[in-house]
């Protein structure tokens, strides 16, 4: 790719040196890849007409020619542009921190360590590829984007994200958190996206949607289908997607590379790491690089997968080719998958409402180098108030 120069607005850099997450953690300088260490590599993704193997051409209406590349490549370490490190450091190195009130309530002498994403503008993990994409799409020349959300967690980053580079943002929300979170509407539209409820009348695939049931809650898979139908449609406008394709776990990786440095600068290695799961993007941001330390021998923790048991993908979902969206409009990809017609139960939890999960991780899950387990929403809340109750944030790991 010809590296281009595209500037950040002045006002989004001016507190880049206030973070004190992470004193003596430097910001990765690189991506990193776990197709690249696997010992038996993924399937491919198929077109989703001619079911033969994708090449780069195939994705060209939806992505930039450097997010095609990463999306297919098997190099293990990416490097990082410059330009997103600058807005990294908004927020990032995000803290390690120790939950030791926690650890004399349960009683064990385990030490429990979270690494907490929530210090970005957007509020949680999903700015760590909103950035890359909008900017790789920024230097391409692209002036409209268009994409999916659920809660709206997602949506809020891109829609931060292109802020940042000047481009054009919407967003099709899922309906039951478009109705639950009106505060995340809100947000999106502060940085300037428009945002729709899905299913929407705005796309063919929405209202086929609407004609069959005019009271659909919506699901991410209807959603994705209203954003790739956009994007394939218009010249002008590139899809982004926050969550399943390997270019999104690729550029999480930030996480799990911050926080093996941190866990050494303390002298601790981890015997379990944990991560929700939903579509994928944070489990395997936070895993992956565990997971090469674990490949090469340098360390042997276990891997555990948490979903809810409203959208069970990993524990209860077939292995198959499957479609990413509802209207089978993506590529077909070989996962874990409840179905691309399945529609999950409103629950809160709007961004783990996902048919699919991510395929790299479908496929490390049958390889047997990680496990899964399916909680329901009501035990989550629960466990939410009692570490918010007992953690405190002052016991930080740097």
């Amino acid at each position: 790719m010809t590296k281009q120069r595209v500037a950040v607005r002045r006002s989004f850099t001016t507190r880049a040196s206030s973070n004190h997450g992470g004193a003596g953690v430097s910001i990765p300088k690189q991506w990193y890849n776990l197709v690249a260490d696997l010992p038996v590599k993924p399937p491919p993704q198929l077109h989703p007409q001619t079911h033969q193997p994708l090449n780069p051409g195939d994705l060209s209406p939806l992505f930039p020619d450097e997010l095609i590349r990463q999306e297919l490549t098997e190099e293990r370490f990416v490097d990082i542009p410059d330009e997103v490190i600058d807005v990294y450091k908004l927020w990032r190195p995000t803290p390690l921190l120790r939950a030791r009130r926690l650890e004399k309530l349960l009683g064990t002498p385990a030490k429990i360590y979270y690494k907490y994403e929530g210090t970005s503008p957007a509020g949680s993990h999903k700015p760590n590829t909103a950035v890359p994409q909008a900017w790789y799409n920024a230097a391409a020349g692209v002036k409209n984007v268009v994409t999916e959300t659920g809660a709206g967690q997602w949506g809020s980053a891109l829609s931060f994200a292109s802020s940042l580079f000047g481009l054009n943002c919407e967003v099709w929300q899922v309906r039951a958190s478009y109705d639950q979170k009106p505060y995340r509407r809100m947000m999106m539209e502060t940085w300037g996206a428009k945002v729709h409820a899905s299913p929407s009348e705005v796309t063919e695939s929405g209202k086929k949607i609407l004609e069959d049931d005019p009271a659909s809650p919506g699901s991410l898979g209807i959603a994705i289908s209203e954003a790739v139908e956009v994007a394939a449609t218009n010249a002008d406008t590139k899809y982004c997607l926050g969550s399943v394709l390997n270019h999104v776990l690729l550029h999480q990786t930030v996480i799990g590379e911050e926080c093996l440095e941190q866990l050494a600068a303390v002298g601790d290695t981890p015997d379990v790491v944990i991560g929700c799961t939903g579509g994928g993007s944070n489990f395997g941001g936070l895993v992956f690089p565990f997971m090469r330390e674990k490949l090469a021998g340098r360390m042997s923790p276990a891997f555990k997968a948490v979903e809810p048991a409203a959208c069970p993908t990993l524990t209860e979902g077939v292995y198959a080719y499957d479609f990413g969206d509802t209207a089978g409009l993506t590529p077909l990809m070989k996962m874990h998958t409840l179905g691309h017609g399945f529609v999950p139960d409103p629950i809160h939890a709007g961004g783990l409402r996902y048919h699919g999960m991510a395929p790299l991780i479908s496929h490390v899950y049958e390889l047997g180098f990680m496990e899964a387990i399916a909680i329901h929403q009501t035990e989550c809340f629960d466990g939410t108030l009692l570490i918010t109750r007992q953690t405190n944030k002052s016991n930080r790991c740097r």
